[in-house]
C-alpha cells in the first residue's frame, strides 16, 4: 500500500484559514471538529474543509504547506480557485458531510 500525504486548507468557523498536513484527511478533520486538532482550531470549530492536495513524499506536502502559509488569505483563496478541479471538489463536499459522523 503507497502511504499518501495531504496538505489541507480549512475554513474555521471565524472564516480565518487554517493549513496543515496529515495522512488521513477525514481523521484529521474530526480531531479538528472535536476539539483534539490543532491547538488553533480548539476555539474555531466547526472546521470545514476548503482545498487539498495530495503527495506522495511527506516533505512535499510539508513544502506545500509552509509555502501556502506565507500567502496572504487573497492569495491562498486565489491559489484554491486556481488549482480545483471537479474530482476534488467531489471529494471535498463528501468529507464536509461526513466530519462529524
Amino acid at each position: 500500500m503507497i502511504k499518501r500525504y495531504y496538505t489541507y486548507v480549512l475554513e474555521c468557523s471565524d472564516s480565518s484559514l487554517y493549513i496543515g498536513y496529515t495522512v488521513d484527511l477525514l481523521n484529521r478533520i474530526k480531531n479538528h471538529n472535536s476539539k483534539k486538532g490543532a491547538k488553533y482550531t480548539r476555539g474555531r470549530t466547526p472546521v470545514k474543509l476548503l482545498y487539498f492536495e495530495e503527495f506522495s513524499e511527506k516533505s512535499d506536502a510539508m513544502k506545500k504547506e509552509a509555502a501556502l502559509k506565507k500567502l496572504t488569505r487573497v492569495q491562498k483563496l486565489q491559489y484554491i480557485l486556481d488549482n480545483e478541479n471537479e474530482q476534488s471538489y467531489q471529494t471535498i463536499e463528501k468529507i464536509n458531510k461526513l466530519k462529524g459522523k
